[in-house]
């Protein structure tokens, strides 16, 4: 392991040198990237000061036991040898799961989107709970949220919402709430007081950069049209509106959020790219899932991942076997302790798939 340790470190000391270049300093996009690899690396580097002095202290210790001259150092060692033992365990797990390599996607801002799914109306007005939901927790995390397109329910909420989420490891932390989620209630159209279930999915896609998807201007086909509002109405006489066809796989993306049609078209060619970069990741991400048999795989859409049950005040995450009776802090954007669950089940995934490498 500290073979391992020592190369970390003079890669790390490699970039603490280019940082302070003229000509990386120059260069934004490069000294960004290395100042990104410069802080994962550090906390690596550190965990191998603390490595090395526990190491050390256990052949002090031992040492001085051989030794077994000095009764006050023996006991001195046995105390110092009982709590370096204990201490190695946990340290030793917290630098393995650093060693695994980062997914390079995790520290992505993402397109998140909400459609409502089977259950009418009923299933627009939770498309819009999950949607506050969201952005509550997103402003919890101190990240921006920003509605792209949307098409709002004719009962409240909406049939489907677009919307930029933009941060620190905002993708490492969305992701598994990807697929179908579903809510038992009794719908505010529901007369007679029955309990109904109803669905809406979340795609969480990771925005792709220019370079990660290259788009042939002949492959697309720009529709400019009328911004409307709820029931269809005109919001605006200019047709500021973009919608984007994207020929070869027939994906759409459109907004008219925006008052100035290049403001859309700008914001609808980065929802294109995200989504055709989202169709290939989808592939790996379902071909590594298969590989781990991933109970937290984020590649199958069309799985069927929580429940939220009014009734009984219980939310349910299928994956894991979680359930948690705390659903009205959940719907309104508590969700940390959800995700902090399905991250240390991939997690422990990833180190026993990588044990045999340490």
């Amino acid at each position: 392991m500290l073979d391992k340790l020592n190369i970390v470190k003079q890669r790390f000391d490699e970039i603490a040198d280019l940082i302070i270049q003229p000509d990386v300093i120059a260069d934004q996009k490069r000294y960004v990237k290395l100042n990104k690899e410069y802080k994962d690396l550090k906390e690596l580097v550190d965990r191998r000061e603390t490595y090395i002095e526990l190491t050390n202290n256990i052949s002090e210790a031992e040492e001085i036991l051989a030794d077994g001259s000095d009764a006050e150092m023996v006991e001195m060692a046995k105390m110092q040898l009982e709590e370096a033992k204990s201490a190695m365990p946990k340290l030793e797990e917290e630098i393995k799961f650093l060693l695994i390599p980062k997914d390079p996607e995790d520290e992505k801002d993402v397109v998140m989107e909400i459609r409502a799914g089977t259950g009418g109306d009923e299933a627009s007005i939770f498309a819009g709970d999950l949607y506050r939901m969201y952005a509550k927790y997103c402003e919890s995390k101190g990240w921006r949220t920003n509605i792209i397109d949307l098409n709002e329910g004719t009962a409240g909420g909406y049939k489907e919402i677009h919307f930029e989420v933009s941060g620190a490891d905002v993708y490492g932390t969305l992701k598994f709430e990807a697929g179908v989620h579903r809510v038992q209630r009794v719908p505010q159209t529901e007369t007679q007081g029955r309990v109904h279930t109803s669905a809406a999915t979340v795609m969480v896609i990771p925005e792709a950069e220019e370079f990660d998807v290259q788009i042939d201007p002949k492959d697309v086909r720009i529709d400019y049209f009328c911004s409307s509002g709820p029931g269809g109405q005109s919001v605006n006489t200019t047709y500021s509106a973009v919608r984007l066809t994207h020929l070869p796989t027939g994906l759409v993306a459109q907004c008219q959020d925006e008052k100035s049609q290049h403001k859309n078209k700008d914001k609808a060619f980065k929802v294109l790219r995200a989504r055709l970069y989202d169709l290939e990741l989808a592939k790996k991400q379902a071909e590594d899932a298969a590989k781990r048999n991933s109970q937290v795989s984020s590649g199958d859409r069309s799985a069927k991942i929580r429940t939220y049950n009014y009734p009984q005040g219980r939310v349910t995450d299928h994956r894991i076997g979680l359930t948690l009776y705390d659903l009205q802090n959940i719907i309104n954007g508590d969700i940390q302790k959800i995700i902090d669950e399905l991250m240390l089940v991939n997690n422990t995934e990833k180190l026993k798939e990588a044990s045999e490498i340490f």
